[in-house]
């Protein structure tokens, strides 16, 4: 899903809250092309189908569709290559650890622009929901609209 507020771009994956419980949340930096960043800029971009993997001790997102830039040349970027995720060493181990021990999952979350132009990832750890949970959460989210539109109809 694509979001547009006062020229930034914030590009989130709603779909992962729904199918995953998220434990602990990481921004990352994303090591891009020159094509990537201006295609990203344009808001060009879906984390939908995004997954996250160890490879060699470093963090790489894959899947994840960056539209080729309509004005480059030949040197264009390929639209789902695997992207290195930029983490401090720690965190790197943390996750990797946790991710092999307790079959959690790293899901990406929101792509979106810092104040200083640098391209972000969120991305959480989490584990799969059961079937219950996702129905406790679809009522739990049709209960709070119930709840706005009683808010705003008094008002």
């Amino acid at each position: 899903m694509e979001k547009k507020k006062k020229g930034k771009v914030e590009i989130t994956n709603r779909r992962a809250e729904y199918e995953y419980q998220f434990i602990d949340t990481f921004e990352a930096g994303i090591a891009l092309l020159g094509t990537e960043i201006k295609s990203l800029r344009g808001g060009n971009a879906n984390i939908n189908d995004a997954f996250c993997f160890f490879e060699n001790g470093e963090l790489y997102v894959k899947n994840m569709y960056i539209k080729e830039y309509a004005f480059a040349t030949y040197f264009n970027h390929e639209a789902r290559r695997p992207r290195k995720l930029l983490l401090r060493k720690p965190e790197l181990r943390k996750l990797e650890r946790r991710v092999r021990e307790k079959g959690l999952t790293i899901v990406p979350y929101r792509l979106y622009f810092t104040e200083r132009g640098f391209a972000k990832l969120e991305i959480a750890l989490a584990q799969g929901k059961k079937s219950y949970d996702k129905r406790e959460s679809i009522k739990e989210k049709d209960s709070k609209r119930d709840l706005d539109r009683m808010k705003k109809i008094r008002l």
